[in-house]
């Protein structure tokens, strides 16, 4: 569900500006992306990051092992990309969304809780929901108190976008 959130946004973006492409085509564009992350929206660029192989650890470029200094780099460098809500979601959904995606996706140098809370929390975000601060920061806090996957959920689920 995580990667197909970011390939559906890459698909959009190349079927509108270039047509089809070949895998090599993908990869020109992919380098034309990331040199220029401020300019594209957040889902284009990290499909961008995933066609690329970064040249020191060998994996999915800003997806490696915290420590990976062009990962770390380029992490750092999707956070320039756009965000834009989508129709009838509160403000602030698709930057929380962004977040969560990119924590699930390259899950080293943060806790297990803190994955496995972002996890549970995007189908309410793809939902339009989106938790208040006192809801969220509650929510973390049981996270960190060792709160069971499903006792998170079922606050996840019950509770957030419902201020």
């Amino acid at each position: 569900m995580v990667d197909e959130i970011v390939e559906e946004g890459w698909r959009s973006f190349v079927t509108h500006e270039f047509g089809a492409l070949e895998p090599a085509g993908e990869r020109q564009v992919a380098e034309m992306v990331v040199d220029e992350p401020d300019r594209h929206v957040w889902r284009v660029v990290d499909a961008a990051y995933d066609r690329l192989t970064c040249p020191e650890c060998g994996g999915r470029l800003s997806g490696g092992p915290a420590g990976c200094a062009p990962c770390d780099l380029a992490n750092g460098f999707r956070y320039s990309a756009i965000e834009i809500d989508r129709p009838g979601v509160p403000a602030g959904n698709e930057h929380v969304l962004r977040v969560n995606v990119a924590v699930t996706r390259r899950p080293s140098g943060v806790s297990a809780s803190e994955v496995l809370l972002r996890r549970l929390s995007l189908p309410v975000l793809l939902d339009g929901r989106l938790p208040t601060l006192a809801q969220a920061q509650a929510t973390k806090a049981m996270a960190r108190r060792g709160a069971s996957e499903s006792e998170l959920a079922t606050v996840v689920f019950r509770d957030w976008g419902r201020g």
